[in-house]
């Protein structure tokens, strides 16, 4: 735009449009400037530690380089189109002379001019309507980024959670298994103490015990084949 016609047209009616364009860009990197600084502030001692320089400043660059890439487009396309004139436009010539010598007055009341002036109007209340766009955009930016932080805390609290139940309940299936194991192996020991008293009654209570102890001693080929087999029968069970 610069040494344009167009440029020639504003500077004669007290209008810089760079000027205007650079404030917005300057403003919008204020707000984003804004918006990190609260979240620096905002955000509890406890939890600081979720959130490391790097990464903040990863999300900052993502989130520059976003509104860098659209606010370039959109400088670009106020000059091309907002505030550039129509073709062949120029201001009214003036020849001063003594007789005949155009006031600003006269100048402001040309019909051609009020419609032009009325075009940039209303381009300049496009143009207002985008910047408020723009923001709602970065707002929403920021409540995305501050969604991201509060679920990432969320998510923390539940495996830090989860981690605590499952240890707790590790130590107490330890404890019902050993309480098992301790009561069946003490059921196996009673049983099988009950099981020798058993067969020592059945031993001290045999009436042949004597006559099979006497046969015994006198050698087996004095004993019958009853006799053996019962005293084999008394082996396998003691």
């Amino acid at each position: 735009m610069e040494g344009s016609d167009s440029e020639a047209v504003f500077e004669s009616l007290n209008l810089n449009p760079q000027l205007f364009i650079n404030e917005t860009l300057n403003t919008v990197d204020d707000l984003l400037d804004d918006a990190f600084h609260f979240f620096h502030q905002s955000v509890p001692f406890p939890f600081l530690f979720l959130f490391s320089n790097h990464g903040i400043a990863c999300i900052r660059d993502m989130i520059q380089s976003d509104l860098d890439t659209r606010l370039g487009m959109w400088e670009k396309y106020c000059l091309h189109h907002v505030f550039a004139v129509p073709e062949g436009f120029s201001l009214p010539q003036t020849e001063e002379s003594p007789a005949e010598t155009f006031t600003c007055q006269d100048l402001l009341s040309d019909p051609d001019l009020d419609a032009q002036l009325d075009i940039l109007r209303n381009r300049l209340t496009m143009v207002g309507k985008e910047s408020s766009e723009l923001n709602h955009e970065l707002q929403a930016l920021e409540r995305q980024s501050a969604s991201s932080d509060h679920c990432a805390e969320l998510v923390s609290e539940a495996l830090l959670l989860y981690d605590q139940a499952s240890s707790q309940d590790m130590y107490q299936d330890m404890l019902s298994t050993m309480s098992e194991l301790h009561e069946k192996m003490e059921k196996m020991r009673t049983r099988k103490v009950e099981n020798l008293e058993c067969i020592r009654a059945k031993r001290i209570n045999d009436p042949n015990r004597d006559l099979l102890a006497s046969n015994y001693r006198k050698g087996l080929p004095n004993a019958t084949v009853e006799d053996i087999q019962e005293f084999m029968a008394d082996l396998k069970h003691m």
